[in-house]
């Protein structure tokens, strides 16, 4: 089957399914795409200067042009749209296109976030059936499931932001677990210093000003510096958890028990499963599909359900997932509720 007849098969599945044509803009700021993809994005754009010295680029990612054009239409309704056309994008296998050939869809401002995941996937499962493409794999991660972990975990806040913040860098996120698994990373002299400023401070007004402060604002900070994990004797034990958490990969007809499981044997609050039940609504879509938590490190702007499928040749032909803080990074005064997938007709092989 020829490109234009895969697209024009995979048009009439989104526009039955109530998507709507979005032409975004080829050429793009590229700070907008550095800020919100990450550093390694920097590697694989095609930029220049314009006449005034501006960075610009070749759109690497429809996605995020799709979010800058909802935001110049101004619009305040949600959108159900898709797009056809090109990213652009450099890459250090010489078998790779420059060129990849894209057609996606996009939810954008919706606020009923488990159905509209669910749509997402089911369009873009029905798209790949119309063309005919068998033998697929399907996987599925959820970027949320680990934040609810840390932040259930028994360690500073401060830490729980770190490991939040660095998830999308693996290495350095190994670094970050070393450190905190040994204590490694503060000077103890700094520490005795902080403590002993807290317990002159703590006699103080505490309404008094120092520097701009309300004294109870500065003492709340100390505080939360004093009570750093290298005093916390279970360290280890916590890294160990994560690391256990970042091991499962399974059906997600499994998923249930698996991380039910986990949480007892750790001693966790159930809480952080409250996510379970609509990640296990996708299986309705395919049963076959394989879980993993570790899966969905590779953009940062997405903060919830994450997928991939591929063919039988193990090649990625469509990938998506949940971005709610991208269209406020990109301008909006709040966050705005977003989801969204393309399918890489570059690997499409009947």
């Amino acid at each position: 089957m020829r490109s234009k007849n895969l697209s024009e098969n995979i048009i009439k599945v989104f526009k039955k399914d109530g998507f709507i044509l979005s032409e975004p803009d080829v050429l793009l700021d590229s700070e907008h795409i550095i800020q919100r993809s990450g550093e390694n994005f920097r590697k694989s754009m095609l930029s220049f200067d314009d006449d005034t010295g501006k960075s610009m680029c070749l759109r690497p990612d429809l996605t995020i042009a799709s979010c800058i054009k909802y935001l110049k239409d101004n619009s305040k309704k949600n959108a159900k749209i898709f797009y056809s056309g090109q990213a652009y994008r450099r890459s250090n296998n010489k078998k790779d296109k420059i060129i990849n050939e894209q057609l996606g869809i996009e939810i954008l401002g919706s606020k009923n976030k488990s159905s509209d995941d669910l749509k997402v996937l089911k369009t873009i499962n029905s798209s790949i059936k119309k063309i005919k493409i068998k033998n697929i794999s399907l996987i599925v991660g959820d970027i949320s499931l680990f934040q609810n972990l840390i932040d259930s975990l028994k360690i500073p806040e401060r830490w729980k932001t770190r490991l939040k913040r660095h998830f999308w860098r693996p290495q350095y996120f190994e670094d970050l677990l070393a450190r905190l698994e040994t204590n490694s990373d503060v000077d103890p002299v700094a520490v005795d210093l902080d403590k002993k400023k807290f317990s002159k401070m703590k006699n103080f007004e505490q309404n008094k000003e120092i520097a701009n402060r309300k004294v109870s604002e500065i003492l709340s900070r100390f505080d939360r510096k004093i009570k750093d994990p290298r005093s916390f004797r279970e360290n280890k034990k916590i890294v160990k958890i994560i690391r256990d958490f970042l091991k499962i990969n399974c059906s997600i007809n499994n998923l249930d028990i698996t991380l039910k499981q986990f949480a007892k044997k750790n001693n966790l609050d159930s809480g952080f499963l409250k996510k379970l039940p609509a990640i296990k609504n996708l299986s309705r879509i395919n049963s076959k599909i394989i879980f993993s938590t570790n899966f969905g490190r590779d953009l940062e702007y997405y903060t919830g359900i994450v997928f991939e499928i591929y063919n039988s040749s193990k090649k990625e032909i469509a990938r998506g997932g949940r971005y709610d803080g991208l269209l406020k990074s990109l301008g909006s005064k709040k966050n705005i509720p977003a989801v969204g997938a393309a399918i890489n007709l570059n690997n499409l092989k009947i």
